[in-house]
C-alpha cells in the first residue's frame, strides 16, 4: 500500500461504502462530513474490509479507537492516520 492510496481515501469513498443499503440502511447517500453515525460491529468490520480490499490498508482499531469513529470525517482522519497518511 502506498501513502498515495491511502491519501485517496476521502469523504465521498467512505460516503460510497456507507451507501450499501445491505449493510447500512438508512443513511442518506448525501450524509455530511460531520453528521453523527451510530456504527453497529458488524459494519464497522465490513466497512475495514472493504477498506483493506479496495486499498490494501489494513487496520484494526482498539475499542476506543472505534468507538470514536462516529462520522464521515472521523473515520477518513482515522484511515490516513492509521495509513501513514496526512490525517486530512
Amino acid at each position: 500500500m502506498t501513502t498515495g492510496a491511502v491519501s485517496s481515501i476521502g469523504p465521498d469513498t467512505v460516503r460510497e461504502l456507507l451507501a450499501d443499503a445491505r449493510i447500512f440502511p438508512g443513511l442518506p447517500a448525501d450524509l455530511a462530513d460531520d453528521a453523527e453515525l451510530a456504527l453497529d460491529s458488524l459494519g464497522l468490520v465490513w466497512l475495514l474490509h472493504e477498506v483493506e480490499q479496495r486499498y490494501g490498508l489494513a487496520v484494526e482499531p482498539t475499542d476506543e479507537e472505534a468507538a470514536g469513529l462516529t462520522s464521515v470525517r472521523r473515520i477518513v482522519d482515522y484511515l490516513r492516520t492509521a495509513g501513514g497518511g496526512d490525517g486530512r
